[in-house]
């Protein structure tokens, strides 16, 4: 018996009524039900998602295979047993409560064909709200580095994967982690592969965003985000020797897996589990915030890891105190750059507060201008967050553009006024004052 050219590997886990809407999908695929074959895992559903498989599979039952097992308390072990199952040349992985564009499967396969690529990766959008980085599909390419581009920050399963490639390496999902448990196994058919390939201009996969926000990295508790972005490192350390191929894995995990901790919601965790946070961070740094990690990374990244690894949780927290009340930090000037003057950063690596970019956002964000008539002149008063001595030097002049002659409008002249610093309640800033 020929084999499918694709095993769909489903695991399902309380995903009603979101699963229905996947396996119509699936069974509507253009590649048609002779080239294809459906494995689905329930582990162990409470909510009537494997009674909903057990209709699917017997309305199509030379399409879809069906496994009951206990709950395992995760994806993985449910995706390998499907795996061991999986016949086709290729393996695609869709989660149970998302779903895919008809002509998805045909699309992949006859890339991975012509290119003769090991995993392609179909493009993905959010939907119901849900947020996806979209970076790796800026153009479609039969060939992509896996150091030079944003696949590291595309880890996830839901890939067309070349079973042989899958088989040869041994590759099954880690079962002793609950959350990030496919990174490894992308990663590691990633770093094999003969070729990877990004089909971008064509929608293939719509990721949902769960009303019920059941999502299962939705779910995840800080200390399990925590322990899953630990062994993502380690796991990154042991693959990939060190130099700048390793520095461009693991900045996304410092970057992402890490700092996504530090974000507000570090505001309301238990001391303890702030405690734990950055201890081990700050483990991890020490072994492997190389450098070249480093300047991966942006500068809030840098500074937010910088004081987690110092255990200084308070600085930590007021500055994302400040951040939630829309405090903007004043602009330190010196020798020519520019500088977040932030809370515990006075003794921090300097590229965790240098500005670079777009310094005139930064300053306009902070920006206050008052305006008001004194007779026929009009007053404007502005004071920029800038200190420093050389601070009037980067603020530059103010200019003030003439008015077209509009009815009704006053006419302005055009000038120029440089700018003076006046004294700050915390130091001096760059101010000015014109009368037009």
């Amino acid at each position: 018996m020929t084999p499918p050219d694709v095993s769909v590997v489903v695991a399902v886990y309380n995903t009603m009524p979101h699963l229905r809407d996947c396996l119509d999908s699936l069974i509507g695929q253009s590649i048609g039900l002779d080239r294809m074959e459906i494995v689905a895992v329930d582990d162990g559903s409470t909510d009537g998602s494997g009674e909903e498989l057990e209709e699917f599979a017997a309305r199509y039952p030379e399409t879809i295979r069906v496994v009951h097992q206990a709950n395992s308390g995760g994806p993985a072990a449910p995706s390998n047993r499907a795996l061991d199952l999986a016949t086709g040349r290729f393996v695609y992985f869709v989660g149970a409560d998302d779903h895919l564009a008809q002509d998805a499967l045909r699309r992949m396969v006859a890339m991975a064909d012509e290119y003769e690529s090991d995993v392609v990766l179909g493009r993905m959008v959010g939907t119901n709200g849900r947020s996806v980085p979209q970076t790796v599909y800026a153009e479609t390419s039969p060939d992509v580095d896996l150091y030079g581009s944003a696949l590291p920050y595309s880890l996830s399963n839901t890939k067309l994967f070349r079973r042989e490639l899958v088989e040869r390496l041994g590759l099954r999902f880690r079962e002793d982690m609950p959350i990030f448990s496919d990174q490894p196994f992308t990663l590691t058919a990633f770093v094999h592969a003969r070729r990877i390939s990004v089909l971008a201009d064509y929608v293939c996969y719509f990721a949902v965003r769960r009303t019920d926000g059941n999502n299962i990295t939705n779910k995840a508790d800080p200390l399990a985000q925590l322990r899953g972005g630990e062994q993502l490192i380690e796991f990154v350390a042991e693959l990939i020797p060190p130099g700048d191929e390793r520095d461009a894995v693991l900045a996304r995990h410092f970057g992402w897996e890490l700092a996504k901790l530090l974000r507000e919601e570090f505001l309301g965790f238990e001391e303890p589990v702030r405690r734990r946070i950055c201890e081990t961070i700050a483990r991890m740094s020490e072994l492997y915030l190389t450098p070249g990690v480093r300047a991966r990374l942006n500068a809030t990244q840098r500074y937010r890891l910088a004081l987690a690894a110092r255990g200084r949780i308070e600085a930590l927290r007021k500055s994302l105190r400040d951040q939630q009340a829309g405090i903007h930090p004043a602009i330190l000037v010196r020798d020519g750059q520019a500088f977040c003057c932030l809370p515990g950063a006075d003794d921090l690596p300097e590229d965790c507060t240098r500005l670079t970019g777009n310094l005139a956002g930064r300053l306009s964000a902070g920006l206050r201008l008052v305006a008001a008539w004194q007779g026929r002149n009009l007053e404007l008063a502005g004071e920029l967050p800038l200190t420093g001595e050389d601070a009037r030097v980067v603020a530059g002049t103010v200019h003030v553009r003439k008015a077209k002659d509009l009815r009704g409008c006053r006419r302005l002249p055009g000038l120029d006024l440089p700018p003076h610093a006046v004294p700050g309640p915390e130091g001096p800033a760059a101010s000015f004052r014109l009368l037009v």
